[in-house]
Protein backbone atom coordinates (compact mmCIF):
# COMPACT_ATOMS: atom_id res chain seq x y z
CA UNK A 1 0.00 0.00 0.00
CA UNK A 2 1.28 3.66 -0.83
CA UNK A 3 0.96 5.95 1.32
CA UNK A 4 2.09 9.83 0.95
CA UNK A 5 3.80 10.71 4.28
CA UNK A 6 1.40 13.77 6.07
CA UNK A 7 3.56 13.90 9.05
CA UNK A 8 6.58 11.88 10.63
CA UNK A 9 8.36 12.08 13.44
CA UNK A 10 11.71 12.51 14.92
CA UNK A 11 13.26 9.25 17.05
CA UNK A 12 16.38 8.86 19.00
CA UNK A 13 17.16 5.97 17.53
CA UNK A 14 17.24 8.25 14.08
CA UNK A 15 19.28 10.37 16.09
CA UNK A 16 21.94 7.42 17.05
CA UNK A 17 22.01 6.28 14.04
CA UNK A 18 22.68 9.68 12.59
CA UNK A 19 25.40 10.63 14.81
CA UNK A 20 27.33 7.10 15.43
CA UNK A 21 25.85 4.63 12.90
CA UNK A 22 23.08 1.93 14.37
CA UNK A 23 23.36 -2.21 13.77
CA UNK A 24 19.58 -2.21 13.00
CA UNK A 25 19.52 0.59 10.05
CA UNK A 26 21.94 0.09 7.72
CA UNK A 27 24.30 3.10 5.96
CA UNK A 28 23.86 4.90 3.89
CA UNK A 29 20.31 4.09 4.64
CA UNK A 30 16.74 5.72 4.43
CA UNK A 31 15.32 7.16 7.74
CA UNK A 32 11.92 7.86 9.67
CA UNK A 33 9.63 5.37 11.00
CA UNK A 34 7.08 6.91 12.37
CA UNK A 35 4.84 8.02 10.48
CA UNK A 36 0.87 8.72 9.71
CA UNK A 37 -0.38 9.71 5.91
CA UNK A 38 -2.92 8.73 3.24
CA UNK A 39 -3.24 5.97 0.90
CA UNK A 40 -2.73 7.66 -2.48
CA UNK A 41 -2.53 3.24 -3.86
CA UNK A 42 -2.64 0.18 -3.13
CA UNK A 43 -2.86 -3.86 -4.01
CA UNK A 44 -5.60 -5.73 -5.44
CA UNK A 45 -5.43 -8.17 -2.04
CA UNK A 46 -6.05 -4.74 0.01
CA UNK A 47 -9.99 -4.68 1.02
CA UNK A 48 -10.03 -2.70 4.93
CA UNK A 49 -8.62 0.21 3.04
CA UNK A 50 -9.05 2.41 0.27
CA UNK A 51 -7.37 5.30 -1.86
CA UNK A 52 -7.80 9.02 0.21
CA UNK A 53 -7.97 6.81 3.57
CA UNK A 54 -5.78 8.40 6.52
CA UNK A 55 -3.73 5.99 8.34
CA UNK A 56 -1.04 5.40 10.31
CA UNK A 57 0.96 2.76 10.92
CA UNK A 58 4.29 1.09 12.18
CA UNK A 59 6.80 0.03 10.43
CA UNK A 60 7.27 -3.55 11.30
CA UNK A 61 5.35 -6.23 11.85
CA UNK A 62 5.80 -10.26 12.43
CA UNK A 63 6.21 -12.86 9.55
CA UNK A 64 4.18 -15.32 11.87
CA UNK A 65 5.83 -18.49 10.68
CA UNK A 66 9.53 -18.41 12.09
CA UNK A 67 10.09 -20.47 15.41
CA UNK A 68 9.62 -17.22 18.03
CA UNK A 69 6.59 -16.28 16.12
CA UNK A 70 5.26 -20.15 16.52
CA UNK A 71 5.91 -19.64 20.45
CA UNK A 72 4.19 -16.31 20.43
CA UNK A 73 7.36 -14.17 20.36
CA UNK A 74 5.95 -11.52 17.94
CA UNK A 75 8.63 -9.12 18.78
CA UNK A 76 11.79 -11.46 18.43
CA UNK A 77 11.19 -13.04 14.85
CA UNK A 78 13.49 -14.08 13.25
CA UNK A 79 12.43 -11.93 9.92
CA UNK A 80 11.35 -8.74 11.81
CA UNK A 81 14.73 -6.66 11.06
CA UNK A 82 15.13 -7.63 7.66
CA UNK A 83 11.80 -6.64 6.78
CA UNK A 84 11.07 -3.78 8.30
CA UNK A 85 10.31 -0.24 6.68
CA UNK A 86 12.33 2.63 6.78
CA UNK A 87 12.42 5.87 5.27
CA UNK A 88 9.29 7.70 6.54
CA UNK A 89 11.26 11.07 6.21
CA UNK A 90 10.26 11.26 2.35
CA UNK A 91 7.04 12.25 0.21
CA UNK A 92 6.04 8.40 0.46
CA UNK A 93 6.38 5.18 1.98
CA UNK A 94 5.14 1.48 0.79
CA UNK A 95 4.12 -0.25 3.03
CA UNK A 96 4.28 -4.20 2.43
CA UNK A 97 1.47 -6.79 2.58
CA UNK A 98 2.51 -8.15 6.65
CA UNK A 99 2.18 -4.00 7.76
CA UNK A 100 -0.38 -3.76 6.06
CA UNK A 101 -2.64 -6.63 7.42
CA UNK A 102 -1.44 -6.80 11.31
CA UNK A 103 -0.29 -3.16 12.04
CA UNK A 104 -2.11 -0.29 10.07
CA UNK A 105 -5.08 1.43 10.96
CA UNK A 106 -6.95 4.47 9.81
CA UNK A 107 -6.54 7.55 11.59
CA UNK A 108 -9.76 8.58 13.57
CA UNK A 109 -10.57 12.53 12.39
CA UNK A 110 -9.98 13.90 15.19
CA UNK A 111 -6.68 12.52 15.96
CA UNK A 112 -3.77 14.98 13.60
CA UNK A 113 -1.54 13.47 11.42
CA UNK A 114 1.44 14.10 14.07
CA UNK A 115 -0.39 12.73 16.86
CA UNK A 116 -0.75 9.67 14.95
CA UNK A 117 2.73 9.09 14.21
CA UNK A 118 3.62 8.02 17.80
CA UNK A 119 1.68 4.62 17.31
CA UNK A 120 5.48 3.02 16.91
CA UNK A 121 6.95 4.92 19.97
CA UNK A 122 3.99 4.08 22.26
CA UNK A 123 3.66 0.41 21.17
CA UNK A 124 7.41 -0.13 22.02
CA UNK A 125 6.94 1.91 25.53
CA UNK A 126 3.73 0.02 25.91
CA UNK A 127 5.55 -3.55 25.64
CA UNK A 128 8.01 -2.90 27.88
CA UNK A 129 5.57 -2.01 30.48
CA UNK A 130 3.05 -4.65 29.87
CA UNK A 131 4.82 -7.54 30.83
CA UNK A 132 5.89 -5.58 34.36
CA UNK A 133 2.39 -5.10 35.95
CA UNK A 134 2.62 -1.65 37.21
CA UNK A 135 -0.19 -0.13 38.88
CA UNK A 136 -1.33 2.54 41.01
CA UNK A 137 0.43 1.00 44.13
CA UNK A 138 3.47 1.73 42.62
CA UNK A 139 6.56 4.16 42.48
CA UNK A 140 8.34 4.12 39.44
CA UNK A 141 11.40 6.15 38.62
CA UNK A 142 12.16 7.26 35.23
CA UNK A 143 16.30 7.67 34.28
CA UNK A 144 16.11 10.06 30.85
CA UNK A 145 13.51 12.91 30.46
CA UNK A 146 13.45 12.25 26.89
CA UNK A 147 10.31 11.61 23.94
CA UNK A 148 10.75 7.67 25.40
CA UNK A 149 10.96 8.83 28.91
CA UNK A 150 8.29 11.20 28.56
CA UNK A 151 6.29 8.74 27.01
CA UNK A 152 6.64 6.15 29.87
CA UNK A 153 5.53 8.92 32.30
CA UNK A 154 2.36 9.52 30.65
CA UNK A 155 1.86 5.94 30.61
CA UNK A 156 2.53 5.29 34.01
CA UNK A 157 0.79 7.98 35.56
CA UNK A 158 -2.59 6.71 33.42
CA UNK A 159 -2.10 3.46 35.34
CA UNK A 160 -2.03 5.82 38.88
CA UNK A 161 1.65 4.98 39.33
CA UNK A 162 3.72 7.88 41.56
CA UNK A 163 6.25 8.58 38.88
CA UNK A 164 9.90 10.58 38.99
CA UNK A 165 12.34 11.24 36.33
CA UNK A 166 15.56 12.74 36.14
CA UNK A 167 17.13 14.53 33.54
CA UNK A 168 19.88 16.68 32.22
CA UNK A 169 17.67 19.60 30.42
CA UNK A 170 15.38 21.70 32.42
CA UNK A 171 12.96 22.91 29.61
CA UNK A 172 12.20 18.30 29.23
CA UNK A 173 12.30 18.63 33.55
CA UNK A 174 9.61 21.21 33.19
CA UNK A 175 7.54 19.35 30.54
CA UNK A 176 7.75 16.30 32.64
CA UNK A 177 6.16 17.95 35.48
CA UNK A 178 3.26 19.11 33.54
CA UNK A 179 2.35 15.90 32.28
CA UNK A 180 2.06 14.86 35.83
CA UNK A 181 5.40 13.77 37.47
CA UNK A 182 5.12 13.51 41.50
CA UNK A 183 9.02 14.45 41.57
CA UNK A 184 11.88 15.93 39.09
CA UNK A 185 15.29 16.38 39.45
CA UNK A 186 18.51 16.96 37.66
CA UNK A 187 20.58 13.39 38.28
CA UNK A 188 22.88 15.12 40.79
CA UNK A 189 19.95 14.60 43.19
CA UNK A 190 19.00 10.80 42.22
CA UNK A 191 20.15 8.91 45.38
CA UNK A 192 18.93 11.86 47.75
CA UNK A 193 15.43 11.79 46.09
CA UNK A 194 14.81 8.60 45.28
CA UNK A 195 15.77 7.38 48.98
CA UNK A 196 13.58 10.74 50.68
CA UNK A 197 10.54 9.80 47.95
CA UNK A 198 10.32 6.25 49.34
CA UNK A 199 11.40 6.47 52.66
CA UNK A 200 14.88 4.73 51.77
CA UNK A 201 12.94 1.83 50.32
CA UNK A 202 13.78 2.22 46.74
CA UNK A 203 10.91 2.31 43.17
CA UNK A 204 9.16 -0.39 43.02
CA UNK A 205 10.32 -0.03 38.91
CA UNK A 206 13.26 1.45 37.79
CA UNK A 207 13.07 2.24 34.05
CA UNK A 208 16.26 3.00 32.23
CA UNK A 209 15.88 5.59 28.91
CA UNK A 210 19.58 6.86 28.18
CA UNK A 211 21.14 3.56 26.85
CA UNK A 212 24.52 4.55 28.72
CA UNK A 213 26.21 1.93 30.16
CA UNK A 214 27.14 3.64 33.35
CA UNK A 215 23.70 4.56 33.91
CA UNK A 216 21.93 0.92 33.19
CA UNK A 217 25.19 -0.51 36.26
CA UNK A 218 23.98 2.12 38.58
CA UNK A 219 20.44 1.52 37.80
CA UNK A 220 20.21 -1.37 39.98
CA UNK A 221 21.07 1.69 43.26
CA UNK A 222 17.92 2.92 43.06
CA UNK A 223 14.82 0.05 43.06
CA UNK A 224 13.83 -2.04 45.93
CA UNK A 225 14.40 -5.04 47.41
CA UNK A 226 12.32 -7.44 44.85
CA UNK A 227 12.00 -4.34 42.52
CA UNK A 228 12.17 -4.26 38.70
CA UNK A 229 15.28 -2.36 36.55
CA UNK A 230 13.79 -2.02 32.99
CA UNK A 231 16.65 -1.15 30.76
CA UNK A 232 14.95 0.37 27.50
CA UNK A 233 17.68 2.67 26.58
CA UNK A 234 19.59 0.77 23.94
CA UNK A 235 23.54 1.12 23.75
CA UNK A 236 26.03 0.66 21.92
CA UNK A 237 26.54 -2.36 19.87
CA UNK A 238 29.36 -4.36 21.69
CA UNK A 239 28.25 -3.29 25.15
CA UNK A 240 29.55 -4.80 28.59
CA UNK A 241 28.14 -3.87 31.80
CA UNK A 242 28.43 -5.19 35.02
CA UNK A 243 26.24 -5.29 38.09
CA UNK A 244 26.92 -6.20 41.79
CA UNK A 245 26.13 -9.84 42.24
CA UNK A 246 24.50 -9.98 46.13
CA UNK A 247 22.39 -7.18 44.67
CA UNK A 248 20.85 -8.91 41.99
CA UNK A 249 20.89 -12.48 44.54
CA UNK A 250 19.87 -11.35 47.97
CA UNK A 251 17.61 -9.02 47.09
CA UNK A 252 15.97 -10.52 43.87
CA UNK A 253 16.47 -7.68 41.53
CA UNK A 254 15.03 -8.45 38.09
CA UNK A 255 16.65 -6.93 35.25
CA UNK A 256 14.24 -7.02 32.55
CA UNK A 257 15.53 -5.95 28.75
CA UNK A 258 12.71 -4.94 26.44
CA UNK A 259 12.65 -4.65 22.56
CA UNK A 260 10.42 -3.59 19.87
CA UNK A 261 6.75 -4.73 20.38
CA UNK A 262 4.01 -7.07 19.24
CA UNK A 263 0.72 -6.39 17.00
CA UNK A 264 -1.24 -6.76 20.41
CA UNK A 265 1.13 -3.50 21.64
CA UNK A 266 0.53 -1.64 18.73
CA UNK A 267 -3.56 -2.32 19.01
CA UNK A 268 -3.09 -1.13 22.81
CA UNK A 269 -1.42 1.90 21.35
CA UNK A 270 -3.80 2.72 18.55
CA UNK A 271 -6.89 2.55 20.94
CA UNK A 272 -5.12 5.02 23.34
CA UNK A 273 -4.84 7.13 20.82
CA UNK A 274 -7.92 6.61 19.33
CA UNK A 275 -9.70 7.39 22.56
CA UNK A 276 -7.79 10.24 23.71
CA UNK A 277 -6.81 8.29 27.03
CA UNK A 278 -3.33 10.00 26.72
CA UNK A 279 -2.22 13.60 25.31
CA UNK A 280 0.82 13.26 23.46
CA UNK A 281 0.45 16.74 22.21
CA UNK A 282 3.16 17.96 24.68
CA UNK A 283 5.98 16.87 23.20
CA UNK A 284 5.89 17.77 19.70
CA UNK A 285 8.68 20.96 20.27
CA UNK A 286 7.88 22.25 16.85
CA UNK A 287 6.92 21.57 13.00
CA UNK A 288 9.28 21.60 9.90
CA UNK A 289 9.65 21.14 6.60
CA UNK A 290 11.90 17.83 5.71
CA UNK A 291 14.46 19.81 4.27
CA UNK A 292 15.13 21.01 7.61
CA UNK A 293 16.17 17.58 9.18
CA UNK A 294 20.12 18.07 9.75
CA UNK A 295 19.34 21.40 11.47
CA UNK A 296 16.45 19.15 13.62
CA UNK A 297 18.90 16.49 14.28
CA UNK A 298 21.95 19.01 15.31
CA UNK A 299 19.29 20.53 18.08
CA UNK A 300 18.11 17.09 19.05
CA UNK A 301 21.87 16.18 19.72
CA UNK A 302 22.17 19.70 22.26
CA UNK A 303 18.93 18.47 23.99
CA UNK A 304 16.68 21.26 22.38
CA UNK A 305 13.10 19.73 22.26
CA UNK A 306 11.34 16.32 22.74
CA UNK A 307 10.40 15.40 18.94
CA UNK A 308 10.03 17.39 16.05
CA UNK A 309 7.16 16.58 13.35
CA UNK A 310 8.63 16.81 9.96
CA UNK A 311 5.86 17.35 7.35
CA UNK A 312 7.51 16.74 3.40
Amino acid sequence: MLVKVKASLTCGTDLKAFVRGHPLIPMPGPFGHEFSGIVVDKGKGVDRFGVGDAVMAVHSAPCLSCSYCNRGLFNLCENLISEKVLGAFSEYILLPKHVVKQNTFKKPDGLSFKEAAFLEPLSCVLHGMAQSGISKKDTVFIIGAGPIGLLHLIIARSKGAKVLITGLEEERLKTAKSLGADLVFEPSQTIKSVRDFTGGLGADYVIECTGQPAIWEASVDYVRKGGTVILFGGCRAGTTVTFRAERLHYDEIVLRGTFHFTPEDVKKAYLLLKKGTINVKKLISGTVPLREIHEVFAKLAKGDGIKYALIP
